[in-house]
């Protein structure tokens, strides 16, 4: 277990938030990465009752945006002082939750005390992709995802890779449509039990923005489905091989959507607790925990099973950590593929019934350069909001394009 260099600077999170998933295309369509994190942004200032002259560095994941930095867009677009700065992280899915660990490093190695910390995206607006034609007068290519590894090693579609896994480790159709079922039910009732509410930033989207021309709130995910059933996931046809078992019933889909938190140190999270207490205000003013940093590891593993990432950086993480058990912990694991999942689960020997009680990105769905720091969003509501949580550890877990891995470990700190 790493050994932080006093207990002070041990980097815990006080606050962790998220914007409403939203389908590409759909709810939050036309509302640019920017406008989708920074209300989180400041949602996450008010809840932890930090200053905003008080950030060291905003630390943003985003994956499939036009470059620039959306971390210092964001930042100055919430009203932030000019003085704090940005930085955008690009792992590709695992950019979001890279970004959390990033800031948590920052502050045990004593580079600054308070970070806000998180990811972005916006598919709807991100930019088309072209190449420069190699004649003057030639013609772009469109292309559709950068590349991630050699066509010497394989580089697969997301898709394609999943089927691979698929067939490699044996997991058949009926247990994928049973998992895509499974989350699409727990997300339903969480959302109905209100689980979400506390962690959900409402969006404003913009009159003129949506087809209708009227100003509208957003607050609720867009894709989990109430009515989807067995029967009708296993009548969806193979969406990426001939008579193979990946099906858009059993996938992820397209998605829009931000999440940040406050990551700072122990003394300074006391502090701020104590004085929301004082206060009677955010997310500090009846809390009794928060969520600890614990430790991080990241793997490579064949970019043509890249689905199985998280078995090698989670056993990496294991070996750091003796006595960790993977199957004893809290696991939120990003649903790409029900196939990659599963077959991930199986390898580290963790029973799935356990993994993402309220549903997963089958359900809620897959905003790229986000959805590692929204698994840490949903943890902390675990872990930290809960006042009686059944785990006091928690894991966030990616498979990542280009054959990667990413786990990080969490635990319930008391303040």
């Amino acid at each position: 277990m790493p050994h932080f260099r006093d207990g002070r600077r041990r980097p815990v999170v006080v606050a962790a938030l998220r914007t409403p998933v939203g389908r590409a295309g759909g709810a939050l369509a036309g509302v640019r990465a920017e406008d989708l994190l920074a209300p989180v942004l400041r949602a996450v200032l008010d809840a932890s009752g930090a200053r905003p002259e008080e950030i060291d560095d905003v630390v943003i994941g985003n994956a499939a945006g036009g470059g620039g930095n959306v971390a210092r867009l964001a930042a100055l677009t919430a009203g932030l002082p000019v003085g704090v700065p940005g930085v955008t992280v690009d792992r590709q899915c695992g950019s979001g939750l890279e970004a959390v660990m990033l800031a948590a490093r920052l502050v045990a190695a004593g580079a600054g005390d308070c970070y806000l910390a998180g990811g972005v995206e916006s598919t709807s607006t991100a930019p088309w992709r072209a190449e420069r034609p190699e004649r003057p007068m030639g013609m772009p290519r469109f292309y559709a995802r950068a590349r991630f590894s050699p066509e010497s090693i394989g580089d697969p579609e997301m898709g394609v890779a999943a089927e691979n896994v698929a067939r490699a480790y044996g997991i058949s159709r009926e247990r994928q449509d049973a998992f895509a079922l499974r989350s699409h039910r727990r997300a339903v009732a969480a959302a109905q039990a209100g689980r979400f509410a506390a962690e959900t930033v409402p969006i404003t989207v913009p009159a003129g923005v949506r087809r209708r021309g009227e100003r509208v709130v957003v607050d609720t995910d867009e894709c989990p489905r109430s009515g989807t059933s067995a029967a009708a996931l296993a009548a969806l046809r193979p969406a990426f091989a001939e008579g193979g078992t990946v099906t858009a019933g059993n996938s992820c889909p397209l998605n829009d959507g931000a999440s940040a938190m406050l990551v700072t140190t122990a003394d300074n999270a006391r502090r701020l607790v104590e004085e929301n207490r004082r206060r009677g205000r955010g997310e500090g003013s009846g809390g009794t925990a928060l969520l600890g940093f614990v430790d991080g590891a990241s793997a490579g593993v064949d970019p043509n099973l890249l689905g199985i990432g998280p078995v090698e950086s989670t056993r990496r993480l294991v070996a750091r950590n003796p006595g960790l058990v993977p199957g004893a912990t809290a696991v939120e694991f990003n649903e790409a593929f029900a196939a990659q999942v599963l077959a991930s689960l199986d390898e580290l020997g963790i029973d799935e019934e356990e993994v993402n009680p309220d549903g997963g990105a089958i359900a809620l769905g897959h905003p790229y350069g986000a959805s590692g720091a929204i698994l840490v969003t949903r943890l902390y509501t675990r872990l930290a909001r809960d006042p009686a949580p059944v785990r006091t550890r928690g894991m966030a877990m990616l498979g990542i394009a280009g054959g990667l891995g990413l786990t990080a470990l969490f635990e319930r700190v008391e303040v």
